[in-house]
């Protein structure tokens, strides 16, 4: 049996995911949008899963507007995420977004820090990457390193493979020196500030429409996959985990309200067709009074 097919255990069950199928009807019939990770939950070894792209563009057509939210950096981000059905990207942590011109199309870059305090930090990021290396053997820097502008990456799963004490040195050593530091599913990110996968929620939905997430965190969906997702699935009422989200099991203090039956992609698009379902059956019926 796969873990795309394996039932909840029963300490997940008691933490509280449920299985998406036990979704009430027409429980999402109000969502207004979709926030969702990357690395694991649209892709499969860095490539959008065919599943997770067709969901994107089912959203689109349905006006459903979707941001992602990721520690990736902003050229990858440019790189990869240029032509999905984005109404934004925010990269490195909450630290940059790529936002999309609703009306023209054109994609503008915005930060959340101010260029000298960027430039400062850059110094202070570069030492504490110098650090790691020398302290911990066998850690390297994420291979998408070069296009990172406001934090580091270190490697544990992607080409590379920490094992478990390790990471959690590396955790340590960042903290150490003043950075915050999250795991995900392939990378150590670690970072000078206060600005989080959460605050880029906010900041976005401020940013695109005017509005204060925290007012409608019950209106929106997040899906994740990973420990680093675990501040929005507390925040958001209707958090979902795509099913490899199980494989972080030990390490998870905040679990989503919700857990998909397919992994990666697979997941995602349950995610979108289940919300989709939802809100096309909350429309009045022709000749309704």
């Amino acid at each position: 049996m796969t873990a795309a097919q394996s039932p909840l255990d029963p300490d997940q069950a008691r933490r509280g995911a449920r299985p998406l199928s036990e979704l009430p009807p027409g429980a999402w019939r109000s969502v207004l949008g979709l926030m969702t990770d990357i690395d694991d939950t649209l892709t499969r070894d860095g490539l959008i899963e065919p599943a997770a792209l067709a969901a994107l563009q089912q959203l689109a057509v349905a006006g459903v507007p979707v941001v992602a939210i990721t520690g990736r950096p902003l050229g990858w981000c440019r790189e990869l995420t240029g032509d999905w059905p984005l109404a934004a990207v925010v990269a490195e942590n909450g630290a940059v977004a790529r936002v999309r011109d609703a009306d023209c199309g054109t994609i503008r870059t915005e930060y959340a820090q101010d260029a000298a305090t960027r430039e400062s930090n850059a110094l202070r990021l570069r030492a504490a990457a110098a650090r790691v290396l020398a302290e911990q053997p066998g850690t390297q820097l994420a291979r998408d390193s070069a296009g990172r502008e406001t934090d580091i990456a270190i490697d544990h799963s992607e080409f590379a493979h920490l094992p478990a004490p390790a990471i959690e040195q590396v955790v340590a050593i960042l903290q150490g020196q003043g950075l915050t530091a999250t795991v995900s599913s392939i990378h150590i990110n670690a970072w000078f500030g206060d600005h989080s996968k959460l605050s880029g929620a906010r900041w976005m939905l401020r940013r695109l429409f005017g509005r204060e997430l925290d007012a409608e965190r019950d209106r929106w969906v997040y899906v994740g996959d990973s420990t680093n997702d675990q501040a929005l699935f507390g925040h958001f009422p209707q958090a979902v985990g795509v099913a490899n989200l199980m494989a972080f099991a030990h390490s998870l203090h905040t679990w989503p309200a919700w857990m998909t039956a397919g992994e990666r992609g697979v997941g995602f698009a349950e995610v979108v067709a289940r919300l989709l379902h939802d809100r096309e059956h909350a429309r009045p019926q022709r000749g309704a009074v």
